[in-house]
């Protein structure tokens, strides 16, 4: 079933104007964590130079991408099932990965599966942009976001809005280094990595 989720239709734009500037001119992108597949099939419309992999641990939402990509181009591959909690996720070398929406409501051990999996899977050199809300200093940068928090962690204490610094080391132990943190609408953040050294 093709499925459609107001989220994705409200920020594919403003992501994809940070893609557009970031992402290597030619390559492979790996989507983490796609969902819908709302994502994936636009922006391999707007970036038809890249080959696009989408990938979702939930089979209704791998159902959805499927159906998305039938009327995608031919740049967007055959989704995958991917926890990246698995020490092989079975795709090789990619230049590029984007992860949106995702370590904010998946136990925290995910979001050190994820880099883990970026440090293993992105060549050098490489980018990998972050997509969803996130502290500063431990700080949230709205109190929508403070609520957003707390509702999270009522529903399951492992979940919440993670702090950039957290995640930046994590990721420069994989030898991603935070380039960019762009401001996005409604409370959101990218965060821009860059992998230019060999762990």
């Amino acid at each position: 079933m093709k499925l459609s989720w107001p989220a994705p239709e409200r920020n594919k734009a403003p992501i994809l104007d940070v893609l557009r500037r970031v992402l290597p001119v030619r390559g492979t992108l790996l989507e983490i964590a796609s969902g819908t597949g709302q994502h994936v099939s636009f922006f391999a419309e707007q970036l038809p130079q890249l080959r696009f992999v989408p990938s979702d641990i939930n089979l209704a939402n791998l159902e959805s991408i499927r159906a998305h990509r039938a009327e995608a181009g031919d740049n967007v591959l055959e989704p995958r099932e991917i926890d990246v909690r698995s020490s092989d996720w079975a795709v090789g070398k990619v230049e590029a990965i984007f992860c949106a929406n995702m370590i904010h409501i998946a136990p925290w051990t995910c979001t050190v599966g994820l880099i883990d999996g970026v440090g293993r899977n992105l060549t050098v050199p490489g980018v990998f942009v972050l997509y969803g809300p996130f502290k500063v200093g431990g700080q949230h940068t709205a109190a929508s976001n403070e609520d957003f928090d707390r509702t999270l962690r009522a529903h399951d204490e492992t979940w919440g809005v993670r702090d950039v610094e957290a995640v930046a080391a994590l990721a420069e132990a994989q030898g991603l280094l935070l380039d960019e943190r762009v401001a996005m609408p409604a409370n959101n953040q990218c965060l821009v990595f860059r992998r230019l050294l060999a762990t």
